[in-house]
Formats: C-alpha cells, sequence, structure tokens
C-alpha cells in the first residue's frame, strides 16, 4: 500500500499537477503538506455567484463519471442523474419552487404581526417534517418566497439528482456519497457547485416537472446542484466546528478534537 501525495512541477512543465505513491515508510512530506485530494476537499465552497459562461460538456460529463464511480451498497448504484442546461427549463424550475414557497409561508408563517394563529399548523408540520422545518430551511423558504434568496443563482448547467427507492440499504446515503464525489470533481476542475435541495418542493409537491422529466416509480427527487464558472475566487479554508471524538486504543479511551 501507498499514499497518494502531490509531485510537485518542475518549471515551465505545461501540465496537470501529478500524484505518485509514496511507500508507508516515507511519511516526512506528507507531514508537511496536504494532499491534491485534501486540498480539493478542505478548499471547496459552496458557488452562489456565477459567470454566464456555459460549461463544456466533457466536463460535465466527468463530473457525472465521478459521480457514478461512488461507492453504494452492493454496487446498487441507486441514482439518476438528469442534466439541465436549458434556461427557460432551470428558469421554470425556478418558478414553481418559489410559488410552492410563497404557499407554505402562507401558511405556516406564523411570525408576521397578526399572524400567531398558524403557529399550531407549524408546530404540527414541525413533529411530522422535523428536517424540513429545521429553523434553517424555514427561514430560508420564507427568502425564496420573497425573492430574496435565488435557487440556482444564474448558474448554467444544473443536474438533478433522483434516488431509487428501492436501493439497497440507505439508497439516501449512497446519493449523498454520489454527490460528494459530483461536487469535489467539479471543484478539482476549477467549477463551482452548490448543493440545492429546496428544489424538492417542485417535485415533491407538484407534478409538473416529474411528469417533464418522466419521472416515475422507484425515483424520487432527491436534490441538484448548480454548476458552472465561479464569478469570484470563493476558494479557501474556512473555520468549521470541532465535534468530539472518543478515540480507542490500547485499552484506553480519550476525547480529541
Amino acid at each position: 500500500m501507498g499514499i497518494h501525495i502531490l509531485e510537485p512541477i518542475k518549471k515551465g512543465q505545461k501540465v496537470m499537477e501529478k500524484a505518485k505513491i509514496l511507500p508507508m515508510d516515507d511519511l516526512e512530506q506528507l507531514k508537511s503538506s496536504f494532499t491534491v485530494t485534501e486540498e480539493v476537499i478542505l478548499k471547496r465552497r459552496s458557488v452562489r455567484l456565477y459567470k454566464k459562461k456555459q460549461v463544456p460538456e466533457f466536463m460535465i460529463k466527468r463530473i457525472l463519471e465521478a459521480g457514478r464511480f461512488a461507492p453504494s451498497a452492493g454496487n446498487c448504484q441507486p441514482w439518476k442523474f438528469v442534466v439541465v442546461r436549458d434556461p427557460e427549463i432551470i428558469q421554470g424550475i425556478t418558478e414553481t419552487t418559489v410559488k410552492t414557497a410563497k404557499i407554505f409561508k402562507a401558511l405556516i408563517d406564523y411570525r408576521q404581526p397578526g399572524k400567531r394563529w398558524k403557529k399550531p399548523i407549524a408546530n404540527f408540520l414541525i413533529r411530522m417534517k422535523p428536517n424540513d422545518m429545521h429553523p434553517t430551511p424555514f427561514g430560508a423558504v420564507t427568502l425564496l418566497a420573497d425573492g430574496k434568496l435565488s435557487l440556482y443563482h444564474g448558474a448554467p448547467t444544473v443536474i438533478l439528482l433522483f434516488k431509487d427507492v428501492r436501493g439497497i440499504g440507505s439508497p439516501d446515503l449512497d446519493c449523498g456519497i454520489a454527490g460528494q464525489n459530483l461536487v469535489l470533481a467539479a471543484h478539482s476542475m476549477g467549477l463551482g457547485t452548490c448543493w440545492v435541495s429546496f428544489a424538492k418542493l417542485a417535485f415533491e409537491y407538484t407534478n409538473k416537472w416529474k411528469k417533464y422529466f418522466n419521472i416515475t416509480y422507484p425515483y424520487k427527487f432527491l436534490t441538484s446542484f448548480s454548476v458552472g464558472w465561479p464569478a469570484n475566487n470563493p476558494d479557501g479554508m474556512v473555520a468549521r466546528q470541532t465535534h468530539a471524538i472518543d478515540w480507542y486504543e490500547n485499552g484506553q479511551k480519550q476525547v480529541i478534537y
């Protein structure tokens, strides 16, 4: 076995960064620098502002191939990708999402003056859909409804991800791994991406776009991704909250961060 690490490019060498396999006992270089893969992971940021220039088709196909190579239970590959590069379709999905968001806001937003009577309805939905009704998406739905939050942020390409509900084990997990492969591959090519799950408002609560894309059983909308050239340079590591990790070794337990 070996470790994948960066091999520096010689001056004037017009090729992409290479990688080589080092023996496991040669770890000093690894201690002092990140691998290519680590840098892609650690510097990836969600991009919410894109250039209008379209992404070449071959790059999208490479991104999808990275997703396809994700591990899945029993190699079941419980996913279906749909690529949308037609501005009218992207706008249509956006409009349906915003329309549905306005309905939800009208039904459950009890924070407005004189609307406290809606709180029991909101509490009921929180119990039924605790993840969807978390304060973060709850607040974002109202922003979508008010036109203060864009759905796909002007991205020229959108990738829709549908899960096969018959998938072995946890198809949601398998699709999540495929999605992570997808966004990391895109970032490694200089592209920007953003996970966009609010589009479920256009697929889960209406039939228009399921019918348009011919999405039937066993597929169900899971999430989507905006893909494009970043309008600025958002790359860079940011502070992340650390969590306690229980570490068992040599018959002892310690907590590390």
